[in-house]
């Protein structure tokens, strides 16, 4: 049977845990109190993926601990993701999500636009999620990939920096505070460039921002927040250095 370790088991997890079921997998989960050292040797070898599904927080820790078997084989959907993050811990082909779907405790997932996903293994990460109805698209080079990884985080930060002083929903930023919304979202695309090396459209940028915002309107500037959480097994960044502890997880 083919064999999927998802490690973390919050609510996006799972929502990728339950469509790989239905493609026909055996899911393995990694929760908060395991590492991969507890895992079955067979296990680890026959694994086809291996979903990393923590948070933010949380992922450069459990990325440096990948067993060497199955660092051809992560996938991640963090928030704040850039080439950067996986190539610091010697990742250096994964297949990567840009989660544009919300999913909260006790309510169904919400799709705000398809999620873009690329890698070798994009296609069995979009099976999974269109069996459990959600729209994706397989992207087909690093170059597109990039890009919406940088879209993703101008939407996350330009909506929370900006909720900082208007609060209220994604729409009412754009259509009451232009001048505002549009300031930081260039100040941010600079940040971006600079951290990646690489200029990018700011026009294509905020045409595809207004698409997100279109496929949310009511989507709340200041997200979801939650306290940051241990991986498996592993010590959030929080916990090793509290003096720079964040105050939560932003997502779509």
């Amino acid at each position: 049977m083919k064999t999927v370790i998802i490690v973390g088991m919050g609510e996006i997890g799972s929502v990728f845990a339950r469509g790989f079921l239905r493609c026909g997998y055996r899911v393995i989960p990694v929760t908060r109190q395991q590492s991969f050292d507890e895992l079955d040797a067979q296990d680890l070898a026959s694994a086809e993926l291996l979903l990393i599904a923590v948070g933010e927080e949380a992922m450069s820790d459990v990325l440096r601990q990948v067993p060497d078997s199955l660092r051809d084989r992560v996938c991640l959907l963090q928030n704040e993701l850039l080439p950067d993050d996986w190539k610091a811990a010697d990742i250096q082909q994964p297949s990567v999500i840009s989660v544009w779907f919300e999913k909260k405790k006790g309510m169904d997932s919400q799709v705000i636009i398809p999620s873009p996903v690329f890698g070798p293994h994009a296609k069995q990460l979009a099976d999974a999620l269109a069996a459990v109805d959600i729209p994706t698209r397989i992207l087909t080079n690093e170059e597109q990939l990039l890009f919406e990884l940088v879209l993703k985080n101008l939407y996350i930060l330009s909506s929370n920096i900006c909720g900082l002083r208007t609060a209220g929903d994604v729409a009412a930023l754009w259509r009451d505070h232009p001048s505002l919304a549009r300031s930081v979202a260039a100040e941010i695309i600079q940040l971006q460039q600079a951290m990646t090396g690489q200029i990018f459209s700011e026009e294509r940028l905020l045409l595809a921002l207004q698409s997100a915002v279109d496929g949310d309107p009511q989507h709340k500037c200041m997200g979801r927040s939650a306290p940051p959480t241990p991986a498996p097994g592993f010590a959030t960044r929080a916990q090793l250095r509290p003096e720079t502890a964040a105050t939560g997880t932003t997502g779509a």
